[in-house]
């Protein structure tokens, strides 16, 4: 029964261990609980609840793993992307000025390409498109602006009218709270500590229940008191109603929700592809010519995880590198993953603590992702400038415009023009060329 749902195979697999195993992935990943709700909570005063994005957050990664511990029946789990949400709520939303209806239509849509790519070769005749060292600026840029993300949330970056960014009170209330959270985090992440993000993010909020922190109001009066309050553990899961299938088809065929649409499929294409061959090769899945068996059935639960959580009322759920925690802990089937839905089903019902935890105790989790996502810079050949200004460009837009799309965008269009002007055409790809004219145009034009 096990081997026909789960792959498991109690021959060369132990149940005990692929049962650890899933509960060490959840408790690497279970910060997306908590970090999920509090970048959406920018978007509150449009009709995003937090109680309800958690509940999505929860759904859109217990149906993705799910998909993926009895359909791909791999140990890897899924859950709305770092970075990816962030570019939902501050690039597509406050940067571009569009409503939360009009990303979840993307993310839909895209989700729905993914699956039909997954069927074709379409999907790495794109890949192959674009350039090695921009797909590795791509993560690193991401990384940053997250990172960048976390440390404004947390008070510890702050608005400057002479610099336009400024350090903030790090010695008083959330700036100093953010603080000692990555510290906390830090060290349970070099001493190897299991969960140490979730770890982290717990040991913070409580730390912030003290009575102790300034607190500035809006008026500018200052007191004294918790920056945590709970005022209960348990609940039933809130609803999903307000951001269920809520969608918006009147600018479905702008230019805009073309390179929404793109770069949303994009990053999840690239981050699924890296993330699956990474965790792959660690758990020995890959055969000696470099391929996975059943690749394209992990795609096909990333694909479908992504249109189901938008239809939930979150943004692209993708597969987690996180796995590599429950790999490292001896998981190689879907019975890993499906531990993982387990704890994320448990989880579901201790809303009020992970939608009552503080953005400055998810600072840390947010600037050790974004730590974490800078790593492929080391693959940038940084010595070939026709390769590193363009992949630099990528890099230092995205938190400098507050914005991912415009990283991408003009990456890929120094990118095409810098070759192009060196006599390096031949080196870009049709597809890059079409791609540059097209967003040329966007800018120009938009």
């Amino acid at each position: 029964m096990l081997k026909k749902l789960f792959g498991f195979d109690p021959t060369r697999h132990e149940m005990r261990t692929e049962i650890m195993a899933g509960i060490t992935t959840f408790l690497a990943m279970a910060y997306i609980l908590a970090v999920n709700p509090g970048i959406f909570s920018a978007l509150a005063d449009q009709g995003m609840p937090g109680g309800a994005v958690f509940t999505a957050t929860a759904l859109a990664a217990i149906i993705g793993t799910l998909v993926m511990a009895i359909y791909a029946k791999k140990p890897f789990a899924l859950a709305p992307g770092m970075g990816l949400n962030a570019f939902f709520v501050f690039g597509v939303c406050l940067g571009m000025g569009h409503s939360w209806q009009f990303a979840l239509t993307a993310i839909f849509i895209e989700g729905i390409i993914f699956i039909i790519l997954t069927l074709t070769k379409v999907r790495q005749w794109i890949v192959d498109a674009i350039p090695l060292n921009l797909r590795h600026a791509i993560g690193a840029g991401i990384g940053l602006f997250i990172a960048f993300i976390g440390l404004k949330n947390g008070g510890i970056i702050v608005d400057n009218d002479a610099t336009l960014v400024g350090l903030g009170d790090i010695c008083h209330g959330s700036a100093l709270l953010a603080i000692i959270g990555i510290v906390i985090t830090g060290v349970l992440l070099i001493l190897k500590v299991p969960g140490n993000i979730l770890i982290g993010i717990i040991a913070t909020a409580l730390l912030g229940m003290l009575p102790i922190w300034q607190i500035t109001g809006a008026d500018g009066t200052v007191t004294h008191g918790a920056l945590t309050v709970f005022d209960r553990v348990v609940d039933v899961p809130p609803s999903v109603a307000p951001i269920f299938c809520q969608f918006q088809w009147s600018e479905v065929l702008s230019l805009d929700m073309l390179v929404v649409l793109f770069t949303f499929l994009f990053i999840d294409m690239f981050d699924t592809m890296g993330t699956v061959i990474g965790v792959s090769q660690k758990a020995g899945m890959v055969d000696e010519k470099g391929n996975i068996d059943g690749i394209n059935k992990v795609f096909m639960a990333d694909a479908i995880a992504t249109t189901c959580g938008a239809c939930l009322g979150t943004s692209t759920t993708t597969t987690y590198v996180e796995s590599a925690a429950g790999v490292g802990a001896g998981g190689r089937t879907g019975l890993t993953a499906f531990t993982t839905v387990c704890c994320f089903a448990i989880a579901l019902f201790f809303a009020p603590i992970f939608t009552h935890i503080p953005s400055a105790a998810t600072t840390a989790a947010l600037v050790i992702v974004g730590l974490m996502m800078l790593s492929p810079i080391k693959q940038i050949e940084l010595d070939d400038y026709s390769e590193s200004i363009p992949a630099f460009l990528t890099i230092i837009l995205m938190p400098l415009c507050y914005s991912i799309s415009d990283g991408i965008l003009i990456g890929m269009i120094s990118y095409v023009l810098i070759n192009a002007l060196c006599g390096k055409a031949k080196k870009i790809s049709p597809t890059m060329w079409v791609l540059a004219v097209l967003f040329i145009a966007r800018y120009i034009f938009l």
